[in-house]
């Protein structure tokens, strides 16, 4: 968290931290990931058999490798909006015998070539765990409980014995499973109406945890600021005595997703609109209490986090879903990124997993190409906070001045504040204290006072660029991470365009 002290352009900033502020541990699922059968995402990126980079079951080693580097603690498949009408069972056995099916959210062809045991290999192989959504548009119940089975049971059952028939005798374990995927989106195959969707989730919800009442489940929510979120918590956040053999210290949601995107042509207007989703963060946190609340669920009962289980900077008439949302990602958008990742630090009390919509190709900081991949500038600010911004978030004061311009949405203006210096700060296990700023202004660096920072070397990594504007692109690297160190002694100027990551043992 962050209070924030507006002052005048012309007065000297200050930044006030000190690692005893610690306030709540940061979940390191916050670094979660994302890949859908959509674009190349999957065929092309994670999967790419034939090509002189991927291994012997056709997985890309270079992003494998990348993702090793991000250490990215969980990944989300197959979706998305792909989900609704995924039928898991067609994706596993001999590959010769999968059906291909027309696929409806992003109008495509899926060969079902790569499916779940793919999938689950290599989040092995990674190191990452995998998080599964639950098709709610064209799927069934029993469905949704054989892939459980099929993923998690130790028993002589049907599908467990056809995971074991498909050469996988040991149990894989998936801990998380989404309760669907943007029910309430018109573009939805299968939308539901708010009452619909919370009947159907909680139903589901009982049956599956009495399957494996091990599993993390996770409501499908919308922005987090919506009539849709406000009902299905009401309607879902609770414990239910019969279908968790009384256990009263157990509930049947454990998490709540919501997804924001943003993006916007002006500089400014787009680096400060990853605010709207802090604020989302602080409605949603206060709806999950408010049903708590008024269900009367005892204290005894954990209480939710928030799964933000969709965002990154996205503009879909610039990157066409439908045509794979490549975006070429710019200074101004990693900036943006950065931003993100503060939120998600400053709320670390009620964020319980962020993953980052998607991890290669499609609307992604690594993009893949024949013969290697590039690391778009965005890559950079997620490195950083990923090996770095882990541990514990520190309560900060911010003094600096405000952007007051045009936001996007427009509704941020009045409800949270926009300043030039956005940070973060948080103490790592190991005792490192880590702040992270980042200067917004187009044309001005800030003069700051650090007030609690070490004297003596203060290790620093900047990102920055030329102009808003710049890309990384397969032969030009415009963007990337500089780093030097500082004796922490006296104001210290972080330019304009830049993200600052300092470093310093407490």
């Amino acid at each position: 968290m962050a209070t924030f002290t507006k002052i005048s352009e012309d007065e000297t900033p200050s930044i006030t931290i000190h690692p005893s502020h610690k306030v709540a541990k940061i979940n390191d699922n916050v670094y979660g990931g994302f890949t859908e059968h959509m674009g190349r995402c999957i065929y092309g990126g994670i999967f790419d058999p034939g090509n002189p980079l991927s291994d012997e079951n056709g997985y890309r080693k270079d992003v494998m490798e990348a993702f090793k580097e991000l250490n990215v603690p969980v990944v989300r498949y197959p979706g998305g909006n792909f989900v609704a009408t995924y039928h898991w069972t067609d994706g596993v056995g001999p590959r010769e015998k999968r059906p291909k099916r027309p696929e409806l959210a992003w109008l495509g062809l899926e060969t079902n070539e790569f499916g779940t045991d793919e999938f689950l290999k290599w989040c092995e192989l990674v190191g990452t765990e995998p998080y599964l959504a639950l098709n709610f548009g064209t799927g069934t119940l029993d469905e949704a409980l054989g892939w459980l089975e099929y993923c998690n049971s130790t028993q002589n059952t049907y599908y467990a014995n056809l995971r074991r028939q498909n050469g996988r005798e040991k149990p894989y374990n998936v801990k998380y499973w989404a309760l669907g995927n943007e029910m309430w989106g018109p573009w939805q195959v299968g939308q539901m109406t708010k009452e619909d969707y919370a009947k159907r989730a909680y139903q589901w919800a009982k049956a599956l945890k009495l399957l494996d009442p091990s599993i993390v489940l996770i409501l499908c929510g919308e922005t987090g600021y919506s009539t849709w979120d406000s009902y299905v918590l009401k309607e879902c956040v609770k414990w239910d005595v019969h279908g968790l053999g009384g256990d009263r210290t157990k509930s049947l949601i454990d998490m709540h997703s919501i997804h924001i995107y943003t993006a916007d042509s002006d500089h400014a207007a787009n680096a400060t609109a990853p605010r709207s989703a802090e604020r989302a963060i602080q409605i949603t946190s206060s709806l999950i209490d408010l049903a708590r609340i008024e269900n009367g669920v005892p204290n005894t009962v954990p209480r939710p986090t928030i799964c933000f289980d969709e965002w990154n900077v996205w503009d879909p008439k610039r990157a066409p879903g439908e045509q794979g949302a490549e975006e070429k990602y710019t200074l101004s958008d990693a900036l943006a990124v950065g931003i993100w990742l503060n939120v998600f630090i400053r709320q670390a009390k009620d964020i319980g997993m962020a993953n980052i919509a998607q991890s290669v190709n499609v609307i992604s900081p690594l993009m893949t190409h024949k013969n290697g991949l590039v690391k778009q500038t965005t890559w950079w600010p997620l490195l950083l906070f990923s090996k770095y911004m882990r541990g514990g978030t520190i309560a900060l004061n911010v003094r600096c001045a405000e952007y007051e311009g045009r936001t996007n949405p427009s509704w941020v203006r009045g409800t949270i504040e926009t300043p030039w210096l956005d940070c973060s700060g948080c103490v790592s296990e190991d005792g490192w204290v880590n702040l992270t700023v980042i200067n917004v202004h187009e044309e001005k660096g800030f003069e700051t006072r650090l007030e609690g920072v070490k004297e003596g070397t203060v290790l620093v990594f900047r990102v920055t660029g030329a102009a808003v504007g710049v890309v990384n692109t397969e032969s030009e690297q415009n963007v990337g991470i500089k780093e030097e160190a500082w004796d922490g002694k006296g104001l210290y100027m972080f330019p304009k365009l830049s993200m600052t990551l300092l470093r310093w043992k407490a």
